[in-house]
């Protein structure tokens, strides 16, 4: 019988157990083994792969771990029966997960720059979990035994397959034309592929057969990194499928034209999702050039320019105006074709998010709230197709972003970047649990 680690031990000795400040954190229900609900604790920003368990009573508490308040002094503001030997061993917990400031999440950070800086190319994270997935339906039993290079090899064969059979799907009732020629820039989601894969291959498959680009840069959402601004990457790109090389003429231009301000936190890419979940479909889709290699790749997280009017939050981080004009005047004295990825989830809506009430079935309250979902993300959509950045932001502001659009930056960037003469929206669709928790929509648009 394998023994258990010993449970950390609280030290009011220590200034960051004492006196905690917590980390971001997203909490989430976990059902115990007893049939009892508790709260799951992970870091927002997932430097830390750990998990504290809790009870739903504890959420009272976090709030008050900013930094300022000792524990005991939490103790005698939250009353209630709470002992500092009650909260002490959470306060370990949490300090052992690396989701509070401290010596232990300093190393965490440590570890992530390290390793980030070591290589000239990003490893796969939410590919590389769905690579997995893949070949483990392949392998059955065979898969906890294959070395990670045998995993790789299955899934190298199996996600072509499975694109093809999503294009297939995704195209088979459009009734949209076929793109005869490579567009200025698309506009596609960074939901999992399983949610997300019928706008993902309703754009991706009418570009199979068109000329390959040169480069494609690919502006994303900072979803959990610490970038006040625009956040660019100075980094290829690594799949199952193979690397995309960063662009470095690309780089090296933007870094002449803005130092290092964009590039200050690069690290936000370490764990962010939105760029990577493209890569392998321009993979796919595009295969490789004459030198045996896939089209190079520059990526970049964009802010909400509907919070501080396109500055950065803080205004010490890259404001949306100067990024996207340093990187069109970078293009434009680059030689090539270029594609410009607006990787963008729209609305994000339901319990999980907030709101009340549920999303699923017929009730009034129910059809209510999609229609209200919607109807509002058909009215944003809008104002892309007309081609207003400006007036989209100003659009969010007024309405305080109500559904939660969480790509307002990147498709405002695209839109002043490559200044289309014409936006065509291919699909709309929204994937929802069937609980009605959760309600996250997407699209599908060509700009020419």
């Amino acid at each position: 019988m394998q023994s258990q680690p010993p449970a950390p031990k609280f030290d009011p000795s220590q200034p960051h157990q004492n006196t905690p400040k917590l980390r971001a954190v997203r909490g989430f229900p976990v059902q115990l083994q007893n049939g009892q609900q508790a709260m799951g604790l992970a870091d927002a920003r997932q430097i830390s792969d750990r998990m504290v368990v809790a009870a739903p009573a504890f959420q009272v508490i976090l709030p008050l771990m900013d930094g300022t308040r000792t524990a005991q002094q939490i103790v005698a503001e939250i009353g209630r029966g709470l002992t500092l030997e009650i909260l002490g061993p959470f306060i370990a917990q949490l300090d052992d997960a690396g989701l509070l400031f401290g010596p232990r999440f300093d190393a965490l950070m440590a570890k992530v720059r390290a390793d980030f800086d070591s290589s000239p190319t990003l490893p796969p994270a939410a590919t590389a979990q769905f690579a997995d997935a893949l070949a483990s339906q392949t392998l059955g039993e065979a898969f906890e035994k294959a070395t990670q290079d045998e995993k790789d090899k299955v899934a190298a064969e199996k996600l072509p397959e499975l694109f093809d059979q999503w294009i297939t799907q995704s195209l088979q009732d459009q009734s949209a034309p076929p793109i005869e020629s490579l567009p200025k820039a698309i506009v596609a989601p960074h939901l999992d592929y399983p949610r997300g894969w019928l706008n993902y291959a309703a754009i991706y498959g009418r570009l199979r057969g068109l000329p390959s680009p040169d480069r494609v840069v690919i502006l994303g959402t900072n979803h959990f990194g610490e970038g006040t601004g625009v956040v660019a990457c100075d980094k290829g790109y690594q799949t199952v499928l193979g690397t995309c090389k960063a662009d470095r003429a690309l780089i090296d231009a933007l870094r002449a034209k803005l130092g290092e301000t964009p590039f200050a936190s690069r690290y936000d890419h370490e764990r962010e999702h939105s760029i990577e979940l493209h890569i392998p479909w321009i993979q796919h889709v595009f295969g490789k050039n004459d030198k045996g290699e896939f089209p190079a790749v520059f990526g970049a997280l964009i802010h909400d320019p509907a919070v501080n009017n396109g500055d950065s939050y803080d205004g010490n981080g890259q404001s949306l105006d100067a990024f996207v004009d340093a990187l069109r005047e970078a293009l434009a004295a680059l030689p090539g074709r270029t594609l410009v990825i607006s990787s963008a989830d729209l609305s994000h809506v339901g319990q999980a998010f907030g709101d009340e009430g549920t999303l699923a079935g017929e009730t009034p309250e129910a059809q209510q709230m999609r229609n209200n979902t919607f109807n509002h993300d058909r009215e944003m959509l809008e104002l892309v197709a007309q081609r207003k950045p400006d007036e989209l932001v100003a659009a969010m502001a007024w309405q305080r972003n109500p559904t939660r659009w969480c790509s307002v930056g990147n498709l405002v960037a695209t839109l002043k970047l490559v200044q289309p003469e014409r936006v065509d929206l291919l699909n709309y669709a929204g994937a929802m649990d069937e609980q009605g928790i959760t309600l996250v929509t997407s699209a599908a648009l060509a700009m020419h």
